[in-house]
């Protein structure tokens, strides 16, 4: 399982540890992945996806999973988020008509 958020493509970073001597040493800044259950209104059942804490903020300021799916960039998306974006944008065309 890679560390890489589904939703914004956020993944590890490098840098440095610092020392109060200034030895530096390499380290990794990895992101905060957490497992959820996202609802969607759309499918009528919850998504589970590996997301950063700070997606999961975008998603609650966005209005819900749908909201944050229909106006994200497909190049950020994981294959199972582009997957759950067409299956939402498949049942809203859907219910419109």
């Amino acid at each position: 399982m890679s560390r890489r958020c589904e939703l914004t493509g956020k993944g590890p970073m490098s840098g440095h540890n610092v020392s109060h001597a200034n030895n530096k040493t390499k380290r990794r800044f990895l992101p905060n992945l957490q497992d959820v259950s996202l609802q969607s209104e759309a499918l009528g059942r919850a998504v589970k996806l590996r997301v950063s804490s700070a997606a999961l903020r975008s998603v609650d300021h966005r209005g819900g999973l749908d909201a944050y799916l229909t106006r994200a960039k497909d190049e950020e998306l994981s294959p199972a988020a582009l997957k759950v974006k067409k299956e939402i944008a498949k049942a809203q065309a859907a219910a419109e008509a």
